[in-house]
């Protein structure tokens, strides 16, 4: 599993993130090139250049602006448009969106008023864009599997924003940091060390806050920020893969695939990965919301959503909801079970689970086609179930009892597989 952990004793900021990933082997050409996709490209420059802080060498990005930046006012909504119809890479799309999602969530708390209705000022400007979505490029180009950071330095002190002088650390700042339990220290340095744009990138990316995960090394990038601080004021990232069993868990890899006409050769094993688990439980909500909570949270990504009956306080009768995830989808889910339902607040763990490699392989019965869904493990099948949804359309289309043509789609399976013998020549 391929990690990456954001080291801040300087703070956080976008163009740090930028600086970092180029430092560590991203192309500038290729954050350029991808960037140049978003309709603002006339609005900065981006370029990179190597300087030294306290006697250490790094990389820093700079994105002067150009004429029309600073006269287009972007909310929620037009960053969102913007980044899901710009074709940007997927992963980088999809992170991007969470990061503004988050910090959008943040102002709208500071200010009193919904996500959709903050405008993003400083945050939603063009610098700010640039930062964000080439972060996001440069950590799905480095193919990262799960993102770590440190703790954060509070900094002190003041700073002049589009609402005027602010405490360091910003309010939205510290929202940000409240929605993800970020732990923070002093390291009696009062200058605003995270910005609001490195708190959003760092909460709506890492999976956790803390000390470095295990993992072999194979490269650290250095991106350095703007200030002269009495420490170099750096951010170092750094690039590995997962030593220990639970960080070297596998997430998103169980592939599911659909073969044409026959089983086509694939890779023959199990893996573990590791899955989110959300868990809230109500006793105040409408029972008709369930059915339309499951829809939403299926469709943004959950890979399984069950109740179960409890006992709540006062002897109520209550639902517990449990949603099982890929954690880079944790923050989505969770927004999900917040806003559609009572709940006032979410429980967040992780699981690692063992996960058999499946395939599909259709097989032509007397009713129709049915793909067979089949588990193996080292190259030994253990399990082996007809698509329910493939046997149910059969059924109706040819008036058969749906458990008979679930059980033809089975034996019929069983009979087209080679014996043993046939299988070892």
């Amino acid at each position: 599993m391929k990690l990456a952990y954001f080291d801040c004793p300087a703070g956080i900021s976008g163009d740090m993130c930028l600086g970092a990933l180029v430092d560590a082997g991203v192309p500038a050409d290729y954050l350029i090139l991808q960037l140049a996709k978003l309709p603002m490209h006339d609005e900065y420059h981006l370029h990179f250049e190597r300087v030294v802080k306290n006697g250490v060498a790094a990389t820093k990005a700079r994105v002067p602006m150009g004429e029309r930046a600073g006269h287009t006012h972007r909310h929620l909504p037009e960053i969102r448009a913007l980044l899901e119809t710009a074709g940007l890479p997927p992963r980088a799309a999809e992170w991007s969106v969470q990061v503004f999602v988050a910090l959008a969530h943040a102002e709208a708390l500071v200010h009193d008023t919904t996500p959709e209705r903050v405008h993003f000022h400083e945050v939603g400007a063009t610098d700010a864009l640039v930062d964000v979505v080439g972060t996001c490029l440069g950590l799905d180009y480095l193919d990262i599997e799960a993102l770590h950071c440190s703790a954060l330095p509070v900094g002190g002190g003041l700073v002049r924003a589009a609402h005027g002088v602010l405490p360091v650390p910003t309010p939205a700042v510290v929202r940000l940091w409240e929605s993800r339990r970020v732990p923070v220290y002093s390291n009696r340095i009062h200058r605003e060390l995270v910005t609001p744009t490195g708190a959003a990138i760092a909460c709506a990316l890492a999976a956790s806050f803390g000390e470095m995960p295990a993992m072999a090394v194979s490269r650290v990038g250095l991106g350095a920020g703007d200030m002269d601080l009495p420490i170099p004021n750096i951010l170092r990232l750094w690039l590995g893969e997962a030593t220990e069993p639970l960080l070297a868990a596998r997430a998103h890899t169980v592939t599911d695939v659909h073969t044409q006409g026959h089983a086509h050769a694939h890779h023959d094993h199990s893996h573990e990965e590791v899955v989110a688990c959300l868990e809230t439980q109500t006793d105040d909500l409408n029972p008709q919301i369930s059915g339309y909570l499951f829809e939403r949270l299926l469709a943004a990504g959950a890979a399984d959503v069950f109740t179960v009956p409890v006992g709540m306080k006062k002897s109520r009768p209550g639902t517990l909801m449990t949603v099982l995830c890929a954690p880079h989808l944790l923050s989505t889910c969770e927004e999900i079970l917040l806003r559609e339902t009572t709940t006032l607040g979410v429980r967040r763990h992780f699981q690692v689970r063992s996960v058999l490699e499946r395939h599909h392989e259709p097989v032509e019965t007397i009713f129709g086609t049915v793909r067979i869904k089949v588990g193996s493990r080292a190259q030994q099948v253990l399990n082996a179930q007809p698509e329910f949804e493939d046997c149910r359309r059969l059924s109706e289309q040819t008036g058969q009892p749906l458990k008979l043509v679930q059980q033809v789609a089975l034996a019929t399976w069983h009979q087209r597989r080679p014996t043993q013998s046939e299988r070892q020549n």
